[in-house]
């Protein structure tokens, strides 16, 4: 019945789609208030016409005109694009189309347009969460207005077995932010992470930013894959959101993608998940590159958020690892981000930021402040260049077994904050005996001392925080001085020295 239901919904949406053809428009996500892709690229602006007619698109500013493009509607799909000359982030500019046909010409207008820094923000339902559900709601909601040259914009929910030329329905317009359109109703829009992440990007860079939002609760990745990327994993799953959420944003220009999502993939086969993460990447990079007629960057900067605490909290006493393998999967096995397979991209961890309490269920945390200003600081540091940013916790370096005294050094790259001694966070594992915990017995500015006494046996693994609850909120024991936590992370004999 859902599959039949699927199949139907598409049918409608496509029906939809062919009647609007026929009307001179823009594409669905175009509208008064938004924003287009600055330079170093040009934008891409596109809509719907009368098959061979041609198209004037105008831009302007103080009734001035400073910049003509023609493009002609293509015959097949009867739609029109035009890729603008890259433009100095500001405004506020007017877009006006003109189809000139054998009938009477055509105008289309946009007004309150401006050129800045755009951002797809996509995932599941703590992507979803909006401001008015988050820790310290009203003031976010309260401040909203201060922030009139970051726009928001939501698609809404849809799923189809066809991959989609257009959106087939919009929650949010493109919008000036206020307290009523970030604070909808629950787990619909704005999202409070993609909002405070525009904010700090904003705050940091001083020009417009546009933030476009398509995410779904409890959505697997499977979902928002292109079915040439799930094939490569050997998933057959069908592809619903990805035909209808993000394949009809493919020519947007771009300058990149933050995620937060890994929850359902904990429940569905997680050790697959550092192939289908890596390969969601690289398959939305390859395709908004090409989309966009290659303004788009063919290796977008793609942040994501670590699935943690929200997830651990899900099941504190539980032993089951599927959270913490998901983590570590969606680094491809490296624990920290980029890294060789997946360049260009960054991170955030969350696993201190626990909610227990949360009236929407632990495993959807109420602070996003603290999640969105880590995926800012990625942000500065990949996507924007910042030199000398510090955006990721301390890793360690080298691991040293000193068997004769049943001791572990961990040596770290960066300088250690430690709030805390902890007894189990640490945990090491040889041939004969499972896992068990390796208490720390003391630290200096860049290692940790463990005692190793719980394995007799030489040490073969070692890991941490390897648990869907590590640590209370904001207690794990190892931070750097700017506050950043440690990742997990499980290092094999082969990164350890000694005995």
């Amino acid at each position: 019945n859902s599959l039949r239901t699927i199949v139907l919904e598409a049918v409608m949406i496509m029906t939809f789609l062919w009647i609007l053809g026929v009307t001179f428009r823009f594409a669905s996500y175009y509208g008064d208030h938004m924003v287009l892709q600055k330079k170093p690229v040009g934008a891409v602006v596109w809509g719907y016409g009368e098959a061979g007619a041609n198209v004037t698109m105008s831009l302007s500013k103080d009734s001035k005109v400073i910049m003509k493009k023609m493009a002609q509607v293509e015959e097949h799909s009867e739609t029109w694009k035009v890729v603008l000359a890259p433009m100095e982030h500001g405004g506020p500019y007017s877009v006006v189309a003109e189809q000139h046909s054998r009938e009477e010409p055509k105008n289309l207008t946009l007004q309150d347009i401006y050129f800045g820094d755009v951002w797809l923000c996509s995932g599941q339902s703590n992507m979803e969460m909006t401001v008015s559900q988050i820790i310290n709601a009203s003031k976010e909601l309260s401040e909203a207005s201060l922030y009139p040259y970051v726009r928001v914009f939501t698609a809404s929910l849809i799923q189809s077995e066809v991959e989609l030329q257009d959106l087939a329905k919009i929650d949010l317009e493109w919008s000036i932010p206020t307290a009523e359109n970030l604070g909808h109703e629950n787990f619909s829009y704005f999202s409070a992470v993609c909002w405070l992440f525009g904010r700090h990007l904003y705050e940091t860079l001083r020009y417009p930013i546009g933030l476009v939002e398509s995410s779904w609760g409890g959505t697997c990745i499977e979902a928002w894959s292109s079915g040439r990327q799930i094939h490569g994993c050997e998933k057959h799953m069908p592809s619903v959101l990805w035909n209808a959420m993000i394949h009809p944003l493919l020519n947007m220009s771009l300058t990149g993608v933050i995620w937060y999502q890994g929850e359902s993939n904990a429940f569905m086969n997680p050790d697959l998940y550092n192939c289908t993460f890596p390969a969601l990447i690289a398959d939305w990079r390859r395709a908004f590159h090409a989309g966009s007629d290659g303004q788009t960057q063919p290796l977008f900067p793609f942040g994501f958020v670590q699935p943690s605490r929200d997830l651990s909290t899900f099941r504190r006493q539980d032993r089951d690892d599927r959270f913490p393998r998901i983590r570590w999967h969606q680094t491809a096995d490296y624990g920290y981000a980029p890294n060789k397979r997946m360049p260009n991209t960054f991170m955030a961890v969350a696993v201190d930021l626990c909610d227990e309490h949360s009236p929407y269920g632990s495993i959807h945390p109420r602070d996003k402040q603290n999640v969105a200003y880590r995926l800012h600081l990625g942000a500065r540091a990949v996507a924007y260049g910042e030199r000398g940013l510090v955006f990721q916790g301390p890793y360690p370096t080298k691991v040293v077994a000193d068997g004769a005294r049943g001791l572990i050094n961990v040596t770290y790259g960066q300088e250690l904050l430690l709030l805390l001694m902890h007894d189990h966070i640490f945990e090491v594992r040889s041939h004969p005996c499972q896992w068990v915990p390796a208490p720390m017995v003391s630290a200096s500015s860049h290692t940790v001392t463990l005692s190793s006494s719980g394995c007799r046996d030489a040490v073969t693994r070692l890991r941490y925080a390897w648990a869907e609850w590590p640590c209370e909120y904001r207690q794990c024991p190892l931070y750097n001085k700017h506050l950043l936590p440690a990742p997990p992370f499980v290092i094999d004999s082969a990164g350890i020295s000694g005995y």
